[in-house]
This record gives C-alpha cells, structure tokens and sequence, in this order.
C-alpha cells in the first residue's frame, strides 16, 4: 500500500513538473515583445500616444478657428449693423433729377406716370447705433 502510494505521488509530482514547465514556455511565448501579446501592448501603447498627441494638435487647432470664428462673427455683426444704418439713410437723399427728357419715367398704357414710393422700416436710427 505505501508503495502505491508512492508512485501515485511521484506521477503526481511529474506530472505537476511538466505542467508547470509548459505554463512557463507559454508565459515565455506570451511575455516576447517581437511576436507575443507585448508586442501587440507595445504596439498599442505607441498608437495611444500617437492619438494623444494628435487629439492635443487638434484642440490646439480648434481653439484658434473658434476664436478667430467668434472675431469674424462680431466684425460681420458691427458691418451689417452699419450697413443698415447706411441703408436707412439712403432714404432721406432727395431723388435725383433725370439728366435726359428720355430718362423721364416710363408711363404705363393708359398715359399716367409710373410712381414710386419708399417707406422708411419701422425701426429708428438709434437702434442701428448700439
């Protein structure tokens, strides 16, 4: 009976033996930065700080289209409301003469001139100063 035992606890031991030496060769295999799962970590950790660096560029970038955008934006904003301004007082110019008799306006079938009328929009001068 002992000696069964015995050489149930030495199977035992080498079979935990060989076990423990293929686990090893794996881990060897697993662990080499050329062709294992290191590789593909390194691989992966250099494409990280590649896209983090790129992601820092682009922020960079972005940041200085907005403001020169937000610039742009308000200089439009300020010309336009000059532009109105400018345009509201076209009105207030006396019509020009005509320089040739032929220049007069057109008269429509029945004989009668043509006439034409512009109206001031609702909004005061002072509402295109601000």
């Amino acid at each position: 009976m002992q000696l069964i035992a015995d050489m149930l606890m030495i199977a035992a031991s080498l079979g935990a033996g060989i076990y423990c030496l293929v686990l090893a060769a794996r881990l060897r295999r697993f662990t080499t930065l050329e062709t294992g799962m290191g590789g593909a970590i390194a691989v992966l950790s250099a494409q990280v700080d590649d896209m983090t660096r790129a992601l820092e560029k682009a922020r960079g970038v972005a940041g200085t289209s907005e403001r020169n955008l937000e610039e742009l934006t308000t200089r439009a904003e300020t010309l336009a409301r000059r532009l109105e301004l400018l345009m509201a007082s076209l009105h207030d110019l006396p019509e020009p003469k005509p320089a040739r008799p032929e220049a007069e306006a057109e008269a429509d079938e029945d004989g009668r001139r043509l006439r034409f009328v512009r109206r001031r929009v609702g909004r005061d001068v002072e509402e295109f100063e601000e």
